[in-house]
Parts: C-alpha cells; structure tokens; sequence
C-alpha cells in the first residue's frame, strides 16, 4: 500500500531527533521520514510549557557511541560545560562516592536547534505546531496518525512505521489500537516529579559538597528528596543547574510525618536557600536560557517498557520509559535507543517488512547493549526507599568499596562484597546494621539474576510470554519485599 511518508515520528525532542537522523544516516537518504513537533520552528524540543526541562547532564560515553555509529558530532554552544565525574555524597555530607567518567552539562534548549539541522541533513521532514494524537491501525497494523495544528486544521498521514517519542505521559502508547504485548501505562509509584531552576550566582560558602564547577553533585536525603534524590549540577562557575525529584507518595508520607505540607517547588527553594555556595542568585537570562531557567516535568523512574514494537509501531525516549531507575538520566538512554532504533527501521524498510518480527531486533539491540542493568537499578531504587538518612550514611561509609563505585561508574549494579562477614571488622560492622548488610546482600544478588534473565532476551516474539513472567516473578517479590518507610530526618 501507497504510504504518505515511510516513516512518522511523532515527537520532536531529544529521543525523536535523534531516531529520525539514525533512519536517515542507516537508510542512506533514502526513506521518506517526517518529524510532527507541537512546537514552532524556533522552540524545537520544548519539552513542556517551563521549556526543556532537564539535569542536562550526559555522559562522554553517550556522545561517543552517536558520533561512531551515525557521525553526529556536537560541540559548542549545544556542549555547554564539561564535567569530570559525579559526586554522590550522604545525608550528611561526611561521606562522597566519586564515580569517574567525563560528561558535559548540555544547553538544551539550543541542542535541538542542533538536531534539527542534524535530521535535515538526512532530507527529514518537519511539521511543527502540530500535535498527533491518535494511531491509525489497519489489519492489526499501525499505518499512520492523526492530529491538529495550533489553529485547529486537523491532520492525517498514513506511513509504514510509526514512532512514539512524545513522553512519558504518552496518549498514543496508551490508546495503542492494535495488540502487542506493549505495556501502555506506568504505576504512579514509578513515576517521579522533578524540578530544576538554571541560575546565574555568586560565589557564598567554599564547600565542594554543595558546588564545584568541576562535578555534578548529587544528594541523598530522605527528607531534602523523599524517595529521590537532589542536583547541583555546574554550568560555569557561576551557573548552575540545581533540582530535585520526588515520589508523589514518598513526599505525601514525609509531610504526614513532620506535619508539614510541603510540595515539590517549596522544596526545591529551600533547597536552593540552603545551599551555602550559591548566594545573591538570579534566573538565568538571554537568548539560550530565556524561557528555560525555571521549570517541573515528570520523569519514569522504572526499567524500561519490557516490549518496545509492534506491528508498524515503536516506543522510543520517555514514551518506552528509558530513563535510568537510579538518577531519572534520560538523555544517555535515548541516545543509544534512537540510533539502535534508526538501523532497526532502515533495516525493515530495506526488507519491506514493518511486522513486529522485523522490528524485534530493536528490543533485542537495546537491551544486551544498554537495557539490561535497568531492572536491577530499579530493585536498588526500592531498595533505598526503605532507608532512613542514617542507615544511607553508615551504608555509604561502611559497606561500599572501590569494586562498588567502579561499577555504578560503569552502569553495572554494585555487588556489596563489604557486607559479607569476611573479617573480624566488617563482622562487626554488618552486625550493628544486620538488616542494612542483609538489605544490600539481597539486591546484589536479585542484581544478578535479573541481568543474567534481561541478557537472555527472546531473539524473537515467541518466546516473550514466558520471559516476561520469569521477569515480573523476580520484580514482584522485590517491591513485597521493600515497603517504603516513613522518612526520617
């Protein structure tokens, strides 16, 4: 059948830019794709009406693997500060885990200007201001979608693959019209809310446990973040990038505790008022950060959706729920995905086959290339929900190695060794906070498990079912197991 495009992307942010340029590069100019955005031209990627939310934060590693797979290279003014690594520091700042590994603090409201002439490089199509809003299906197949324009002209286009990169909160996944084994909607407990401000500062308080411009910091406190965490992120030496993510029922749970009635923003203001290093601040200003120095998203925080195809249709970004369990990153995610994604379609195209079998290799890529520690970290997610600030502070002290932060540095799970009674020492330690030691012994091994199963992937649909359900077994006994506490300060 005759199609309008080859391929429509629907979503035209980080994930969605990136796939439309991998289809190009992977097809060699030769598919037909068209990129809707509800945007205009000069807000590309708006994420939300606060502008391109975001840490900004990615990693060297992210960036290398898009320049080596499809040539795109970013660099300055999208490249905006670069970072040596990650300080993730206890509640009470006496203990810093240093994971090494370069990164850069993204502009993100200039980078799409970026991608955007990056797609049409690749003879990408775009119409912005225009919102999809439902699939068009026929013969247990997507074959397009349908939308408006900002002035209400509605709109139809029919394409041999359909992509979702619209969000988390995505109505087309969850109006999904065909069967697929595609989750289409997320417990809210998985579910985080974020918000940033962008601030240019003077110099308070020298204290790199609150800012240096060298590290991006993160802070775990059950009372500052409940359930979550807290950022500072530099941008210069003056600028920062400062925010915070909470779970609706972790903050509902710490304001009945304290009596208090706290939200997410009265949060992060006292956050920012807190912090002795940044001192006579102001939102950030000028044309890369006007409409963007201030703002809130939601952000998944569970692994991955555990199908991303179906016949004629994919997930990609926050519409599959890439973000990372641990830190709610996206960006990394979404970089590794889009391109996977990009030579997985070109690939069906090629073969005129846009079945949910010729797509299958891009769940199958992208979990044995990246997704496959995602479930884990989303076990030591809920493990640390269960935490007061003091067993964070001994357990970060006492229990985490060397061989602990070289692989949370490398994205693999932690294993723990220091909890086991190998010596008269950590016997000792392990027995004053057996159930921390036993806690962390427990989601080490689950760790394993879960990466062993995920690295064990179907190579084809037919063995799904009985994955998944091995899959949903472990997670089930996990979130039984860690019931989330009432916060301590």
């Amino acid at each position: 059948m005759k199609t309008d495009y080859d391929v429509i992307i629907a979503g035209g942010g980080m994930a969605g830019l990136i796939t439309a340029s991998a289809i190009g590069f992977y097809s060699k100019k030769s598919a037909r794709i068209l990129v809707l955005d509800r945007n205009p031209p000069e807000e590309a990627g708006k994420k939300t009406n606060n502008g391109w939310t975001c840490g900004d934060a990615t990693s060297m590693n992210s960036l290398r693997f898009l320049e080596k797979n499809i040539g795109v290279k970013y660099e300055s003014p999208e490249l905006e500060h670069p970072v040596k690594g990650v300080l993730v520091y206890s509640p009470d700042h006496k203990t810093k885990v240093r994971f090494e590994g370069e990164g850069f603090i993204l502009n993100r409201k200039l980078l799409p200007q970026r991608q955007v002439r990056d797609a049409k490089s690749f003879d990408v199509e775009f119409k912005f201001n225009l919102s999809a809003d439902r699939l068009v299906a026929e013969n247990g197949y997507v074959t397009g979608v349908t939308g408006r324009a900002d002035d209400g002209t509605p709109f139809k286009a029919t394409a041999k693959i359909v992509i979702d990169a619209t969000g988390s909160s995505s109505v087309l996944r969850k109006f999904l019209p065909i069967e697929s084994y595609i989750e289409k909607e997320i417990d809210m407990d998985d579910i985080e809310a974020t918000g940033r401000y962008i601030l240019d500062f003077e110099q308070g308080k020298e204290d790199e446990t609150f800012f240096t411009p060298d590290y991006c910091l993160i802070h775990l406190d059950q009372f500052i973040a409940p359930a979550g965490y807290a950022w500072v992120f530099p941008k210069g030496k003056n600028r920062v990038n400062i925010g915070l993510g909470v779970s609706k029922s972790g903050l509902n749970r710490r304001n009945k505790k304290f009596k208090l009635n706290d939200n997410l923003q009265s949060l992060i203001d006292k956050y920012v008022k807190d912090n002795p290093a940044i001192k006579t601040w102001r939102l950030s200003a000028g044309q890369a950060f006007d409409g963007n120095s201030k703002g809130n998203w939601q952000v998944p925080v569970r692994r991955h959706n555990d199908c991303m195809v179906a016949n004629g249709f994919a997930v990609v970004g926050d519409a599959a729920w890439l973000p990372r369990p641990l830190d709610a990153g996206g960006i990394g995610p979404s970089m590794y995905a889009g391109v996977i994604l990009g030579k997985v379609v070109a690939h069906a195209l090629e073969a005129k086959d846009y079945s949910q079998e010729a797509l299958w290799g891009y769940n199958v890529e992208y979990m044995t290339t990246h997704g496959y520690q995602m479930a884990s970290f989303e076990v030591l997610r809920r493990y640390l929900q269960t935490l007061t600030n003091e067993q964070i502070n001994y357990g970060m002290k006492h229990f985490l190695s060397e061989e602990d932060i070289r692989a949370i540095s490398e994205r693999r799970h932690p294993e723990f060794n220091r909890t086991q009674m190998m010596n008269p020492i950590l016997l000792l330690r392990a027995l004053s906070e057996y159930d921390l030691a036993k806690g962390l012994r427990y989601t080490a091994k689950k760790s394993q498990t879960l990466v062993q199963h995920n690295l064990a992937y179907p190579t084809t649909p037919a063995g799904f079912v009985a994955w998944k359900k091995t899959l949903l077994g472990e997670i089930e006994e996990t979130t039984e197991r860690f019931k989330p506490i009432e916060v301590a300060e």
